[in-house]
């Protein structure tokens, strides 16, 4: 009954810009944190970026002063907006969102593919 789904993931050199875009659908009753996760190939899932809904942000070290997170409360989005991206960010980038519906549960978007050219 809800549905996250990514869009703007990519190929990119690096030294570029990509932004990220995930919007929730369904019955949602209320929406908490929202984030984006990425996995490398042989590496585990990790947090790039994480907001509240009242905005309160929180970013990986590796991504910080590069990447800003920004979401639309009235839209169910969250966004990523990835600049400077270095051939280490080639990972697989996960929308989620803790989204209350019949209580509270973590919901994950398919994924998609951002990769950067060295």
């Amino acid at each position: 009954q809800v549905q996250l789904v990514e869009s703007g993931g990519g190929l990119v050199q690096a030294g570029g810009s990509l932004r990220l875009s995930c919007a929730a659908s369904g019955s949602i009753f209320s929406i908490n944190a929202m984030g984006w996760y990425r996995q490398a190939p042989g590496k585990q899932r990790e947090l790039v970026a994480a907001i509240t809904s009242g905005g309160s942000t929180n970013y990986a070290d590796s991504v910080k002063g590069r990447f800003t997170i920004s979401r639309d409360n009235t839209k169910n989005t969250v966004s990523l907006q990835m600049n400077s991206l270095k051939p280490e960010d080639t990972a697989v980038y996960y929308c989620y969102a803790r989204i209350y519906y019949n209580g509270w549960n973590d919901y994950w978007g398919p994924g998609t593919q951002v990769t950067v050219s060295s």
